[in-house]
């Protein structure tokens, strides 16, 4: 009996160690932290000015190799008149390097602004990134997926899937936070919080 207990201990040690960890995400009522880096074209986009224009959808993205990513940003793309009708910007943000970005606009046709986030910092203010842990990671190498080559030094680190839109005064109105990848926010409930 003894020895059946600490087998079992032994057996939930593992599973609970080996279990990947996620980050919480911002909530509703968060102050959005500001953020600056280069998007797809060199430009310089800040929250702040982006702001000073309207409302902004915040997306956050795994990269080019995620079909469920591609998805999102291609029906984003294809409502981007109905988002900018309602006076807000899209800015998506991703842990690829700048290189991988075109790939995600060759098959999305995204126009707006897509930026790297080197070094983690966007998605960690956002409490959105997590590292993958080694069995996920020896999964996704199967399927071709090499975070070095995707990611360059972030690394096996990757966002939540997340949506945040945040109002002029910085305020975060809506969220969209799953550890599920394959669950994404629909356009017309991004379009009701707008």
């Amino acid at each position: 009996m003894k020895k059946l207990l600490l087998t079992a201990f032994f057996a939930i040690y593992i599973f609970i160690s080996n279990a990947q960890i996620y980050p919480a995400g911002l909530k509703v009522n968060d102050k959005a932290p500001d953020f600056s880096s280069k998007d797809q074209n060199g430009k310089i986009i800040s929250l702040k000015d982006e702001l000073k224009k309207g409302k902004v959808v915040l997306i956050f993205y795994r990269g080019q190799w995620c079909p469920y990513c591609n998805k999102e940003l291609k029906n984003m793309e294809d409502s981007l008149s109905l988002i900018t009708s309602k006076g807000a910007t899209v800015v998506a943000v991703t842990p690829e390097l700048p290189k991988n970005i075109s790939k995600t606009i060759d098959k999305t046709k995204a126009a707006y602004s897509i930026l790297s986030d080197d070094g983690l910092k966007i998605m960690k203010a956002y409490d959105v990134a997590y590292a993958v842990d080694s069995t996920t990671m020896k999964m996704y190498k199967g399927y071709g997926i090499d975070f070095a080559q995707a990611n360059g030094s972030n690394g096996a680190n990757l966002p939540v899937p997340a949506v945040y839109i945040i109002d002029t005064n910085g305020n975060i109105t809506y969220r969209y936070f799953d550890i599920d990848y394959r669950k994404r926010a629909s356009i017309k409930e991004i379009l009701a919080h707008l």
